[in-house]
């Protein structure tokens, strides 16, 4: 059976979903797919929202694709995507694939850990008592040990970091519990599955750590389809990067003192050794003072006291790491903590050292609230990305002309398979090269499909007359006080989605306060105040509520019908101006001749306000008002070219002819 056929009126789709409707560009992307399957080949296409694109690649790859990987922006789109969609193209295909779920290791319950826990006389807060009992109930009844299957149990609740394992933490095989480890359960239906569905951040953690990850998937897989692809240049910055934290030094302090006192009492004062340590790790935070902020090293200067408080800690970690080397033959928990010791000391030690020359990085510091981060990051992942997507060595970095040859040689014999990228926003009017450069996809065959919905008739894009700038001071409350007449006219049923956390909680308090002024009864729900999950159920549930949140709910987000039907945007998402890895590549754009704004900052401003809109339009019967309170829409030049990107719908800029259409919902 072909394409069309399958995807027309009466094929085994149309059979298989109420309401299914036969879109001829679902019907081109699924053959744009399976030709990329048959070609071994690299393809990029944007399908914008009602294309259908997850059955579009679906489709070909059961049939065609032997054994493929899936991989998807979140967690929750995993869980989507196999208990839901892929079951039920499977279904109406009646193909016997067998399909397996991938997780990264902290969603798996861990044994040893857990009988850690339960021998812990010193657990935080009687709820944490409370949700480890119930987990011991769950995990007899459980096949996967997967903690999103444990519904009694928050998913946010602190309990699951004392009984997950970590890459630092695990004990390999060396743990009595081995051969039962729900990981390594996992990882076998993995490797027997034709079809494995992954989540980005397991995906690159399996790239740049084959002997953590499964190094028999990649290897076999003749597909890899990566779905909400716009992700990946920031999920691969993180993974090609490296990075040490206070978090993780003082987590190694709690566990080296409680494995070390129960286990090697007689061997070390633990107390004595591990006390300079915890000093030395409060003292890092200190040298930044109580400002939250993001430094590049170069910013620091040779004279700021981290570099002095930094060799205190090196010197106070090799200290720890020399007592637990002593005594790691005792056990495999005090082995594997040496390991850790191990590597934050390697860690520690390349952060602030020479750049390598040929791998373009930056060492920087984010200071946070209660401690800070050490990141070495690279300006670019094209080149690395490439070189794996190509499936050259790891470390076959910038060769020597005398190895051009050789590498050539090896990247003819890597093995062919179809590279997928997919999502609704990868494109600038129909221009990829902001995607394409950002991963090395020089060689893609690129293609774009509109979303078959009308938007003209459909939606409303509306930026205000007479709001300030966006970085008045008064912005975000202009903001609000604009929106409430939409709000009111359309009963609530908003989103309100803003570029920082501090405009969200600004927001939140002024929607509360003009509330109860005039006696509005819109409740509001306020991103941080309960988990996504729990507040987006709540938004349903209520029915006239106005939700406001910042980047986790611009994108993976499906609310149709009448439930939300106005979505109000403040800023254009420009990335915050105090980013070291930004700032370097556009300093370096510039430096090479090109315009950093224009073929940097615009694309992706463009890319993460398409996220955004897209919460408004989910089906053909949906329809709402798009606001945007940023005068640069208007007013700027770049402006033109950022809305033009959006969906075409109606545009106004006066607010009593919006009022009017709202309140025809």
């Amino acid at each position: 059976m072909d394409l069309p056929t399958i995807f027309s009126a009466s094929g085994p789709l149309a059979r298989a979903f109420d309401g299914y409707h036969v879109r001829h560009e679902q019907i081109e992307m699924a053959q744009a797919v399976a030709q990329a399957i048959a070609d071994a080949s690299t393809v990029v296409l944007e399908a914008g929202t009602g294309v259908g694109k997850t059955a579009a690649y679906l489709v070909p790859s059961l049939l065609e694709g032997g054994k493929v990987i899936v991989s998807t922006g979140t967690k929750a789109l995993q869980d989507q995507l196999f208990h839901r969609d892929l079951p039920a193209v499977r279904a109406a295909l009646a193909v016997p694939v067998k399909v397996a779920l991938l997780k990264g290791r902290s969603n798996y319950l861990c044994w040893h850990h857990l009988n850690n826990a339960n021998q812990d006389a010193m657990l935080s807060s009687r709820q944490e008592v409370k949700d480890l009992g119930l987990i011991n109930r769950f995990i007899h009844l459980s096949p996967t040990g997967d903690k999103a299957e444990c519904p009694t149990v928050p998913e946010h609740a602190t309990i699951w970091a004392r009984v997950t394992s970590t890459r630092e933490n695990c004990l390999g095989s060396e743990c009595q519990h081995y051969t039962d480890c729900f990981v390594m359960k996992a990882r076998r239906e993995a490797q027997d599955a034709d079809v494995v569905v992954v989540n980005h951040h397991l995906f690159f953690a399996d790239l740049m750590l084959r002997e953590e990850g499964v190094p028999e998937l990649l290897p076999n897989a003749q597909t890899v389809i990566f779905d909400e692809a716009h992700q990946l240049p920031d999920t691969a910055t993180l993974f090609f990067g490296d990075s040490v934290s206070t978090a993780q030094l003082l987590d190694l302090l709690r566990d080296a003192l409680a494995t070390g006192q129960t286990q090697a009492r007689d061997g070390v004062k633990w107390n004595d050794v591990l006390a300079p340590l915890d000093r030395a790790t409060r003292d890092l935070r200190l040298c930044f003072g109580p400002q939250l902020q993001r430094l590049a090293h170069p910013q620091l200067g040779e004279s700021h006291p981290v570099h002095s408080a930094l060799l205190t800690l090196r010197e106070a970690l090799s200290e720890v790491r020399e007592a637990l080397e002593s005594q790691a033959d005792r056990s495999p928990d005090l082995a594997q903590l040496q390991r850790r010791a191990h590597a934050l000391m390697q860690r520690l030690s390349a952060w602030g050292a020479p750049e390598r020359a040929n791998e373009p990085e930056l060492c920087w510091v984010d200071v946070g609230s209660h401690g800070l981060q050490l990141h070495r990051t690279p300006i670019s992942v094209a080149d690395v990305f490439r070189r794996q997507r190509l499936g050259l060595a790891d470390d076959a970095f910038a060769p020597d002309e005398g190895e051009n040859a050789a590498q050539s040689d090896q990247a003819q014999e890597a093995p062919r398979r179809a590279w997928i990228f997919t999502s609704a926003t990868l494109a600038v009017k129909n221009d990829f090269t902001h995607f394409t450069q950002a991963l090395g996809l020089e060689d893609a065959h690129c293609q774009a499909w509109s979303s078959p919905y009308d938007y003209p008739s459909q939606a409303m894009l509306y930026v205000p007359e007479g709001l300030p700038a966006p970085n008045a001071a008064n912005h975000t409350e202009a903001l609000v006080e604009s929106a409430l007449p939409l709000i009111r006219a359309n009963r609530g049923r908003a989103f309100v989605l803003c570029t920082s956390h501090r405009a969200v909680q600004r927001a939140a308090d002024h929607l509360k306060k003009l509330f109860e002024e005039g006696a509005d009864p819109f409740p509001v729900l306020r991103q941080g105040d309960a988990p996504r999950p729990t507040l987006l159920e709540d938004f349903r549930r209520a029915g006239n509520a106005v939700l406001v949140g910042s980047h986790s709910f611009w994108e993976g987000i499906d609310v149709k019908g009448d439930a939300l039907t106005l979505v109000v945007i403040d800023k254009l998402p420009f990335a915050p101006p105090d980013d070291p890895v930004l700032a370097k590549r556009l300093e370096l754009l510039e430096r090479e001749g090109g315009n950093p704004f224009m073929e940097h900052q615009v694309p992706q401003a463009i890319i993460a306000l398409k996220q955004g809109a897209g919460r408004l339009i989910r089906s053909e019967t949906d329809r709402g008002v798009l606001m945007i309170g940023d005068v640069r829409l208007i007013e700027k030049p770049y402006g033109r070219r950022i809305w033009q990107s959006l969906p075409p719908m109606k545009r106004s800029r006066r607010q009593d002819e919006v009022v009017a259409f709202l309140e025809t919902l």
